[in-house]
């Protein structure tokens, strides 16, 4: 049998076997939105929780717009537009309009990504700058939260007279969704802040994980530090797998962001009966697939269906390759999972994006994982504490050779996309 996988920008074509007891997992079926712009209008004149953006825009003197930064597939020119429109319809002047790229610990946006970003005409016409989480001149310290993360926030956000957060709402692995809330922590926190609402009292906690609000740590102490920054309306998408958006939700930062939970938790589960041997499964590709680091959210994809000592297999392009400089630090600091996992429990040890590395060890610590890529060669993937195989298909065979004949298998093709359960 044939089935596709989510790979870089072009999907991967893998055959298994027509015997395999194979079970794919998906989203359920959603029509997309047919007129999208007109239902965001609407969205942003009836929203969710809170007044019309136009009013909320009247005898304001600026306005700051966060967007996500280029690993996350967000249609902004779509979200830009109208809201652009309807600022500077209320009195606001283009001048006056800050986008800023809610970068998070990531690197800088180039010129190019901009114009992905929000497409020619607006990168062209309206100011569009950078958060860097390591310019902590530029934050502001807004004291601690209720369980001890200090706040350092973009002064640029806070010193802006309308706060506007756009994004996408998505399964994600630590905060259980995406949007709402994030576009200011981590997106425009400092990195005295990311470290710790990163750190391993966040990140050890069960409910830190995909599809979980309730109890979850990092959703509740980002939700926190949100309102303390303040925002005054967000815009959040619900696409498809080919990118279209399914749903908009617009309004007051936590009203609007559940509802927009509540319709994409409804698509997104998919179950097995039984926890499987293989587990095959993608990145979402293009841009989620785009470094080893990004690709370790595929790999989590699997946990909670793979058996212990099972296999997951992992396809995803990494065409940018491992990821940050302190994130490669991790693997030559490091001899093993065991020995970074003891460093940053029991000892003073802190490295720039070891968080990735630390949801990482929770799927190798449970099953083998073994990664086909064209972005990175065999002996580097070897060094990050994973296996490498050429192809899928020979990762499957080498994985039955292992589990017999009789050995179970789950495809995930749209990887973190997908919230995997057991029924």
């Amino acid at each position: 049998m044939k089935i596709r996988l989510d790979y870089g920008r072009t999907g991967l074509d893998v055959e298994l076997p027509d015997e395999l007891l194979v079970q794919t997992l998906s989203h359920k079926t959603a029509a997309p939105l047919t007129d999208p712009e007109s239902i965001l209008q609407s969205r942003l004149a009836r929203p969710t929780g809170t007044a019309p953006l136009s009013e909320l825009a009247r005898d304001r003197r600026s306005a700051c717009i966060l967007i996500c930064d280029i690993t996350r597939p967000v249609p902004n020119e779509l979200l830009l537009r109208p809201i652009l429109e309807t600022l500077e319809g209320a009195g606001l002047a283009r001048e006056n309009i800050l986008i800023l790229v809610a970068t998070g610990a990531h690197r800088i946006s180039t010129q190019d990504e901009i114009i992905e970003l929000v497409g020619e005409k607006i990168a062209a016409n309206y100011r569009i700058e950078n958060h860097d989480a390591h310019d902590r001149p530029a934050h502001q310290y807004l004291g601690s939260s209720p369980r001890g993360v200090p706040l350092w926030i973009d002064s640029r956000y806070l010193q802006a007279d309308l706060k506007i957060a756009t994004g996408l709402i998505e399964p994600h692995f630590m905060a259980g969704y995406s949007g709402g809330r994030k576009l200011i922590c981590p997106g425009i926190a400092g990195l005295e802040t990311i470290k710790v609402w990163h750190g391993p009292a966040f990140m050890e906690d069960p409910q830190a994980d995909t599809g979980i609000l309730q109890g979850n740590p990092v959703h509740e102490e980002n939700t926190w530090m949100a309102r303390r920054a303040g925002c005054d309306f967000i815009v959040n998408v619900i696409i498809d797998a080919e990118r279209h958006p399914l749903n908009l939700v617009a309004g007051d930062m936590e009203q609007a962001f559940e509802e927009g939970v509540a319709f994409v938790r409804d698509i997104v589960v998919d179950t097995v009966p039984e926890p499987v041997d293989v587990v095959v499964t993608s990145s979402a590709g293009y841009p989620l697939d785009i470094t080893f680091y990004q690709s370790v959210k595929g790999m989590c994809a699997a946990l909670p269906i793979v058996k212990e000592g099972g296999t997951v297999i992992l396809a995803a392009s990494m065409s940018e390759g491992i990821g940050s400089e302190s994130f490669q630090t991790l693997f030559r600091e490091n001899s093993s999972l065991d020995e970074f996992l003891h460093r940053i429990l029991h000892e003073n040890y802190f490295v720039m994006d070891q968080w990735q590395l630390e949801k990482m060890a929770a799927i190798c610590s449970k099953a083998r994982v073994m990664v086909v890529t064209d972005g990175l060669p065999a002996e580097i993937i070897q060094n990050l504490f994973v296996e490498s195989a050429t192809t899928v298909e020979a990762a499957v065979s080498e994985a039955l050779e292992l589990y017999g004949p009789q050995a179970t298998i789950a495809v995930i093709p749209k990887g973190p996309y997908v919230v995997a359960q057991l029924e």
